[in-house]
């Protein structure tokens, strides 16, 4: 679940609040303080984004490390073949949404 200060932060970059128990105490003169509905809508559209990339953080720790592809690159023929191997793999177990 998207917490509440990045919400915040998405909605009113740069202001001035503390969170109490996740009670917001907006002490921004510039800035107003945004409504319940407006904390909700933004809360839902992170939390739709960060559902929708799922398949990129468990690609990402199934991929071969930088280390690895820097070796497959220098080192080319079947090691690059290999590389590119594995990372088709784990593109197909985890396809794009």
């Amino acid at each position: 679940m998207i917490g509440k200060h990045k919400v915040l932060q998405a909605l009113r970059p740069n202001s001035a609040y503390a969170l109490i128990d996740d009670a917001v105490v907006w002490y921004d003169k510039v800035q107003s303080e945004p409504t319940a509905e407006e904390i909700s809508a933004k809360q839902a559209e992170l939390q739709a984004d960060y559902d929708a990339k799922k398949y990129q953080r468990d690609r990402k720790a199934e991929y071969p490390n930088h280390e690895d592809c820097i070796h497959a690159l220098l080192d080319g023929g079947d090691t690059l073949t290999d590389l590119q191997t594995k990372r088709t793999a784990v593109k197909e177990k985890y396809p794009k949404e």
